[in-house]
């Protein structure tokens, strides 16, 4: 159990620190960009070029993650995002660079980005007992919003001392760790199940096992869809952080502030499942934390003072962390190990399906219709909800977001086969074994 426990925080804690750097960079560049062009768009077209791979191709990569050696898989996605980063490098240091050239190593590293998250999910099934997965996968989800704290904190600094091509230099520095911290842990193979031999075959089979698994069991599926749309509602607006809080306040000191307790709400959300432990209601618990972020939205976009936006972006936040631990949790106990690469991976797949309209539609609704339309005749209905002043139309959409997310949370905490799932789905016990160090 030591040597258990050893493998999977040096991964976390390897992984975290190489999220750190990608975080340095995206704030420091989204700010770049959103200052230099004034609009929106490009940086909700950078995040839809990261998460377009694995629109398209998740499915696929689940096949190879079930196929392969998880540990390589793991290095593979590592590797290739560090080579995002250094294109990037290499573009600012030529003098010509050009946002496309952004788009393009987002895209190239949401190539590789596509086998992170379902490799991940699907090794923690071979590290970490059922009984301790909901705190694992807290845990882990503690990462993204710790670096967003440290990221915030730190890239204004960054940007002065060593400029944009220094941050993401750090960003390369920061890969190479987690690679060499994957090349150390053992991570054993899965046995397999009667699912996974049934499945098994050609590409094309194998690549339909995923989705099919989810058809045949409609609760899962109804929930998955479910979060495919508050996926979609979710992604767009709040990557409006760095231009909403920037029109709302004029300050970048401010906006980082409110960035951060961004992030630090996300983070608390991740403790206290850390600390509850095991959650027996999993998806009871995880719509009642979505409850709280939808009225959160409410009171974002109608707010005006930084205080108010910050509070109320740190309850939005709470709820976050805690929906993606157990929806990992619930599918890690609720499908094979050996066929979780392909169902995580259309689990994710259908994840980016929502995020990326997301990202592409919000900026253009954002850039060419809500923001023109503040002070113009027919925004009179709206000042009395969002006001007239700059970044109203974000507010506007906000609001929307939340009144979306509160009707479609209460349908599915009506419906009793959803609520129950977990009475009805049977769980797949992992065999006792003892990966470690390598």
């Amino acid at each position: 159990m030591f040597r258990k426990s050893l493998a999977f925080y040096l991964i976390i804690i390897t992984q975290t620190l190489s999220l750190i750097g990608s975080r340095l960079t995206a704030v420091g560049m989204g700010i770049w960009v959103f200052q230099t062009t004034g609009n929106t768009t490009p940086v909700l077209l950078t995040a839809f070029f990261a998460e377009l791979p694995g629109m398209l191709g998740g499915s696929l990569a689940g096949v190879l993650v079930d196929r392969w050696d998880r540990r390589k898989v793991m290095i593979l996605a590592d590797s290739g995002q560090a080579l995002g980063s250094l294109l990037l490098v290499a573009s600012l240091a030529s003098g010509q660079f050009q946002v496309w050239h952004l788009y393009l190593v987002s895209f190239i590293q949401g190539v590789f980005g596509t086998f992170q998250q379902p490799v991940e999910d699907a090794a923690m099934t071979m590290l970490v007992p059922e009984n301790h997965r909901d705190r694992a996968n807290a845990i882990r989800q503690m990462a993204f919003p710790l670096a967003g704290v440290i990221a915030t904190g730190l890239a204004g600094l960054f940007f002065v001392w060593i400029g944009i091509r220094g941050i993401i230099l750090i960003d390369l520095a920061t890969f190479l760790v987690a690679v060499t911290a994957v090349l150390l842990v053992v991570i054993p193979k899965p046995e397999r199940s009667m699912e996974g031999l049934a499945a098994s075959g050609n590409w094309l089979r194998e690549l339909k096992a995923g989705l099919r698994y989810f058809i045949q069991r409609r609760q899962l599926l109804v929930l998955v869809l479910y979060l495919t749309f508050i996926n979609f509602l979710l992604n767009g607006p709040l990557s409006l952080d760095i231009p909403y809080l920037l029109s709302k306040t004029s300050d970048e000191k401010i906006t980082g502030t409110l960035m951060a307790l961004m992030s630090l709400g996300a983070f608390t959300g991740a403790v206290l499942i850390a600390l509850r432990g095991k959650i027996h209601r999993r998806v009871v618990t995880l719509l009642t934390g979505l409850l709280i972020s939808a009225l959160m939205f409410l009171v974002l976009g109608i707010s005006n003072q930084p205080w108010i936006l910050g509070a109320s972006l740190f309850l939005l936040m709470i709820p976050l962390p805690v929906m993606n631990t157990l929806i990992i949790s619930l599918l890690q106990a609720k499908t094979p190990p050996d066929m979780q690469g392909r169902i995580f991976s259309a689990f994710w797949q259908l994840g980016y399906l929502g995020s990326t309209a997301s990202f592409l539609l919000t900026g253009q609704l954002v850039d060419k219709w809500l923001e023109p339309m503040v002070g113009t005749a027919r925004w009179k209905v709206w000042i009395p909800l969002v006001g007239d002043q700059p970044g109203s139309g974000m507010g506007l959409l906000l609001v929307g977001t939340g009144v979306l997310m509160l009707i479609s949370t209460l349908i599915m905490l009506a419906l009793r086969p959803i609520r129950n799932m977990e009475q009805f789905l049977p769980d797949y016990l992992v065999e006792d074994f003892d990966p470690g160090i390598g």
